[in-house]
């Protein structure tokens, strides 16, 4: 994005159907204007997975391959998403799949043409967020699992720490920033993408702390 650019968010409510079809939704949501970031991403990345799935993950937003793909968690954090899941025991096949923000935010060097991650704002994961809460609508899932601090802070509020509460359970309805009207269980983690940008010499380490948290997420979803 052109650092420069004043940026504006009007929300995206205005832009979500009355629809509890996924498919509805995701069409709604390529023509949303609520925030900037359409401006710039290639497309809109909604959700992918099963639309009846007992668990639904949230990540941060989309990354370059995303972007391109238009599919959610295909780059490289992806894959390590895919090996912890598999590792745990979890079929990708029946969850569903998804980002707070649903555009890919980057930046470029002078002079370059590699996209570089660039986090989402506050401002604009709260414009986002309708988009969000109308997938839990539509997916109803039992558990949500956060990946990432901010995809944790979009439905837990901005106080919440993932250092201090990773892998505790929370209730979305008492403990959430979104309104009583929920009663799925939250369990936030890492994101993948922290596995990567971590020293090497520490990468199996937490990787296994990742997978670990998910362990968790089964044991919840085959008692819940």
């Amino acid at each position: 994005m052109n650092p420069g650019a004043k940026t504006t968010h009007v929300g995206a409510a205005e832009f979500v159907p009355d629809s509890h079809d996924l498919d509805d939704l995701a069409s709604a949501a390529r023509a949303c204007r609520g925030c900037d970031l359409y401006r710039d991403a290639d497309q809109t990345v909604f959700g992918a997975g099963d639309p009846g799935s007992t668990i639904m993950f949230v990540g941060e937003q989309p990354g370059d391959q995303e972007d391109r793909a238009c599919e959610p968690f295909v780059g490289p954090a992806g894959r390590v998403f895919d090996r912890a899941l598999e590792a745990a025991g979890i079929d990708r096949e029946i969850t569903y799949v998804t980002n707070a923000v649903k555009h890919f935010k980057y930046t470029r060097a002078a002079g370059q043409k590699r996209r570089i991650h660039e986090k989402p704002n506050r401002g604009e994961v709260v414009a986002r967020r309708p988009w969000l809460l109308a997938e839990l609508d539509a997916v109803s899932p039992r558990i949500v699992v956060c990946l990432g601090a901010t995809a944790a802070q979009a439905l837990l509020g901005t106080g919440f720490r993932l250092t201090k509460h990773r892998g505790e359970r929370f209730d979305l309805g008492a403990d959430g920033d979104v309104g009583p009207d929920h009663s799925e269980s939250v369990v936030a983690t890492v994101h993948p993408s922290s596995i990567l940008r971590g020293p090497a010499e520490q990468r199996d380490q937490a990787f296994d702390a990742f997978v670990a948290d998910l362990r968790v997420v089964r044991d919840l979803a085959s008692t819940s």
